[in-house]
Order: structure tokens, then sequence, then C-alpha cells
């Protein structure tokens, strides 16, 4: 999971130095494409059965995940690499409201108080006080909301359909969300880059996000989620580390009260209450 949470926080620091070149939108559009055809290959090495049964869940997941990747990668390029992630890491706590709305699952005193603590951690992140409060803030926290509900439908679907088709869903929409906003807005510009740097790096970016997935796949197998939950927000000071490196400035006073709230909502939603 540490190998996982450092890939996945040096994937978003390629992805903000890429920003400086080229539009987010872009970069997930590539992003996608990329990954959409490397997993289409693999599917020549090793098929999978499909099934309409569940078809509007597995489109649902698509637009979920390919949502939050949009704003993820929005948030990276226009806030600290920092700020981005522990915003992203918000899902935790949606999750648990999700699950409590959709799937009737409790929610206990503790877990309540966890979700308090979290998301008095984003009120010291976006600075309401301070007027600081920003769209790309707004943003991060619509990411951790969509990852969390593309996360609820992923637990519908995990036992119908193969990985990669789950993730063909997801990188096919990811691909249509930024056509969509070229075609008909007027925020995104498509330009075509022969630089060779840029294809090095949207490749390796593909790569990356691969290998952490396949780690953190690896992880939940060998351990307890809950143990894994809480190893997982290692990648916080990774992306701190990497958005420093990149030229953002060292998290103020407030900001770092926020990702250590944050930060605890997330370990203490991840733990289960025992059973007496």
């Amino acid at each position: 999971m540490i190998v996982s949470a450092l890939l996945a926080a040096f994937n978003g620091a390629v992805a903000k130095a890429l920003s400086e070149s080229m539009d987010p939108i872009e970069i997930v559009f590539y992003r996608n494409l990329i990954g959409f055809i490397i997993v289409l290959y693999s599917f020549k090495r090793v098929k999978a059965s499909f099934s309409f049964t569940k078809i509007h869940l597995l489109l649902l997941r698509g637009v979920f995940g390919g949502t939050a990747m949009v704003l993820f990668f929005y948030t990276i390029a226009t806030i600290p690499l920092g700020e981005a992630v522990v915003l992203n890491k918000t899902s935790p706590f949606f999750v648990t409201i999700l699950a409590y709305y959709l799937m009737k699952e409790k929610i206990n005193l503790s877990t309540f108080f966890a979700l308090i603590i979290g998301f008095l951690g984003v009120v010291f992140i976006m600075k309401p006080f301070g007027i600081e409060i920003s769209i790309e803030h707004i943003f991060g926290v619509l990411s951790g909301f969509f990852s969390a509900a593309a996360y609820a439908t992923i637990k519908k679907i995990k036992d119908i359909y193969d990985a990669r088709i789950i993730m063909l869903s997801f990188m096919g929409v990811g691909m249509l969300i930024p056509l969509g906003l070229y075609l008909f807005t007027p925020y995104v510009q498509f330009q075509v880059y022969t630089e060779a740097y840029i294809w090095f790096f949207l490749c390796l970016m593909a790569i990356i996000s691969t290998a952490s997935q396949w780690f953190l796949t690896k992880a939940y197998s060998l351990s307890k989620a809950s143990i894994i939950g809480v190893v997982s927000y290692t990648n916080i000071p990774f992306a701190l580390g990497f958005g420093v490196m990149l030229g953002d400035t060292f998290p103020d006073i407030y900001t770092f009260i926020g990702i250590v709230l944050i930060v605890i909502g997330g370990i203490l939603v991840s733990i289960k209450p025992k059973k007496v």
C-alpha cells in the first residue's frame, strides 16, 4: 500500500508538471486514451465474458469515475498538489454517507464524530473565514464525492464484470467528458503535440497509475481493508513532498491542521467497531 501511495502521488506530480504545457482536461483525455489501448490489448491474451444485466451500473461507474478524474486533474493543476490530494481523500467520508442512504448501512456515534472531524478539516483547508475559498477547492471536494460514488458502484458490479471491463468504462467516459467540453464549451482547446517529452510523460502516467492500482489491489487481497485504508493516507506526505519539489508553497498552519483532521477522520471512519 505504501508503494501504491508513493506511485499515486508521483502520478499526481507528473500530471501537475504536464499541466504547465497542456490543459489538464487534455491530460485526462490522452491519459485515458493510452490506458484504454493498454487494457484493450490485454483482452488479446486473456478473454473476459460480458453481461448486460448491470450495464447501467457499469456506465454509471464510468460517469462517476470519469467526472472524479476530470475534477481531480483540474484541481492538481490549479492548487498545491498536497491540498488537491487531501481534498480528494475526503472520499471515505462520502462513501460512509452514501452507504447510509443507498445501502442502509448504520452510522454509529464514533463514525458520526469521524465525519465531523473530517469535514472540519476540509473547512480549515478551504479557509472560508479568511475568504480564500475558491472554485478549485470546491472541485477538489467534488472529486472526492464522485470517487466515493464510483467506489459504491464498483461494490455492486465487482462480482459481475472483469476488472478490465470496469476500467474500460471508466477510461471510455474519461475520454468522452473532455471531448464534450471541447466540442460544446469554449473552456477547453485541444492541440496536436509533437514534443517527445509530453508523450513520454503521458505514457509514464499510464504505466504508473496502472502499477499503483495493481499494488493497491494486492494490498487489499493480503490484509484487512481497515489497515490498508489507514496506510493509504501515506500518499499525503508523498504528495506534499512532490508538490514542494515542483514549487508549491509549504502548507500554512490552517492547511496543516486541516490535513491532520482529515487523516484522523479518515482513519476513524475506516476502523470498524468490534462486535460484542
